[in-house]
């Protein structure tokens, strides 16, 4: 077996990754059509997607520090003369929470001059900014770099602190407008964040800023193609095969289900590197990325939007522009945040979205019955296990008892106030989290539910009603013949009606009979 180099896990700078011999998947060819065209470019992609990576490699190049690229592609297809002054600022490691975003940035100002033997004679965040690039760009243009800039919004979209997230909208604003009169010193400007807000002058200011986010050209600029896992990962994937006791075709697929499938122009597939990363150096199937940070505020906008269905919609360009943060639009915030992802692209330019892979599905089902259950997350699961071995058992009774317990968490005042939406939605969510475990389609239409389960020995085709009967429900199936789809199979088919009870928030009858 080849030797496993360690993996970067947590690290964000190229030169530590190169001076620690770590695992570096080499994106210099993709980052060279960036560079060299003084151009000003902005990049939206999710969190830990390698966004910061991709600024400290950029830095690295302009620093013309070329032995920490040895063996990499531009090692040899860059002129390392090019050398320019790097102003590097990312917002993740400000304090504002602590001291406010002006004061913040102030400060950080003070911490980059000092790194340039500068002393800024400025006393606002803004002139220092502007004081900062003219200083450091006596000599020659610089390169300004710039990591999520959307940081100090994204952390205050909750309803509670949504007022902060304008205060701070408008401190943003102020300061990056000091960039678009700063063109003569800038040789090259990147910036990155997770969302595309409007309203935030470096995108109705800067007329040169190029978005970049959705350009097919760009899409690889970080993230890994299949190609790239399966060439830099060899020593890692004879691990796991040697773990899973599977060969290397089955262990792919698992791999690429669970962790491929985000694309920014419906072709070209991509890992989250945090999740392969985690994958590689655990050797087990897991949700690592959805960990690393728990939606609420994302929760809380699926609510008010009434929108829990998000596989295989079909949109326009508007649903990947800009979003305003006093009327979040949820498709966008989706979008950008990493929970759906392109599929597909027609000749109209119309887009297919839905989940990239399996770690994001499962990971956001769980969360939102969590949520609208208001019961623990880790329990979500378990109960879409129990309903899938009660049915692998033919245990009707149990199965009721399960759809019973899935409602009896949520506060009697919330579910009667809004009972079809608690309804349907709780419904939806828990036979769709059944459907990562067993064989269930799901369609949906004026807000009913029809589910056809199949386990090894059986099909069930489940009609759910509310405050009506189970015999409607069965009539229902009949009557549509949801079951005609399925009577080539040699598996015995059940017709089964359901009906909850809005009042005593439980199934108060059902039926079952065989086709």
């Amino acid at each position: 077996m080849s030797v496993m180099q360690e993996l970067p896990l947590g690290i964000q700078t190229f030169s530590k990754i190169r001076e620690k011999g770590l695992l570096y998947v080499d994106k210099t060819r993709p980052i060279s059509r960036l560079l060299g065209k003084g151009d000003y470019f902005f990049l939206s992609r999710p969190r830990r997607f390698g966004k910061s990576l991709l600024l400290s490699t950029i830095k690295s190049i302009y620093q013309g520090q070329k032995e920490l690229f040895e063996g990499l592609w531009i090692e040899n297809n860059w002129d390392w003369s090019k050398v320019h002054p790097v102003i590097h600022i990312g917002f993740s490691s400000m304090s504002y929470r602590q001291i406010g975003l002006d004061n913040a940035i102030s400060e950080e100002m003070d911490l980059i001059a000092e790194d340039f033997g500068i002393q800024l004679k400025s006393n606002n965040y803004k002139s220092k900014f502007r004081e900062l690039i003219q200083s450091v760009a006596k000599d020659k243009e610089v390169v300004l770099l710039i990591d999520e800039y959307d940081k100090p919004l994204i952390d205050f979209l909750g309803d509670d602190e949504i007022e902060q997230a304008k205060t701070n909208q408008q401190i943003l604003k102020s300061f990056y407008s000091i960039i678009k009169d700063s063109d003569a010193y800038l040789e090259f400007l990147l910036i990155t964040g997770v969302s595309k807000f409007s309203k935030v002058s470096i995108f109705s200011e800067l007329n040169n800023l190029r978005d970049i986010s959705l350009k097919p050209q760009f899409v690889d600029l970080v993230g890994i193609t299949q190609e790239e896992m399966e060439a830099n990962f060899e020593p890692f994937l004879q691990n796991a095969e040697t773990v899973f006791q599977i060969d290397r075709t089955e262990l792919l697929t698992r791999i690429k289900t669970w962790y491929n499938g985000y694309s920014w122009d419906g072709r070209t597939r991509l890992y989250n590197p945090w999740s392969l990363m985690s994958f590689m150096e655990s050797s087990k199937f897991s949700n690592y990325w959805f960990e690393t940070g728990t939606p609420t505020f994302l929760i809380k906008q699926i609510r008010k939007h009434r929108l829990i269905n998000f596989e295989n919609r079909v949109v326009d360009e508007s649903a990947f522009l800009s979003y305003d943060i006093e009327d979040l639009q949820l498709l966008p915030l989706m979008f950008q945040t990493g929970y759906i992802t392109i599929l597909q692209e027609d000749e109209f330019d119309l887009y297919r979205i839905g989940y990239p892979n399996k770690e994001v599905k499962e990971s956001l089902l769980r969360f939102m019955i969590g949520s609208f259950r208001q019961g623990e997350t880790s329990l979500s699961t378990p109960i879409a296990i129990d309903l899938y071995r009660a049915f692998a058992a033919n245990d009707l009774e149990k199965v009721m008892r399960i759809v019973k317990s899935i409602f009896k968490n949520i506060p009697n005042h919330i579910f009667i106030a809004d009972r079809e939406y608690y309804y349907h939605s709780i419904i939806y969510l828990i036979f769709l989290l059944l459907g990562q475990y067993v064989e269930c389609e799901i369609n949906t239409n004026d807000g009913r539910l029809d589910a056809v389960l199949q386990t090894e020995e059986r099909i069930y085709v489940i009609e759910f009603k509310l405050d009506q009967s189970a015999e409607v429900a069965l009539q229902q199936i009949k009557d549509k013949k949801y079951y005609e789809k399925y009577t080539f199979s040699e598996q015995p088919i059940y017709l089964v009606g359901i009906n909850f009870s809005s009042t005593t928030k439980s199934v108060d009858d059902w039926v079952m009979e065989q086709l």
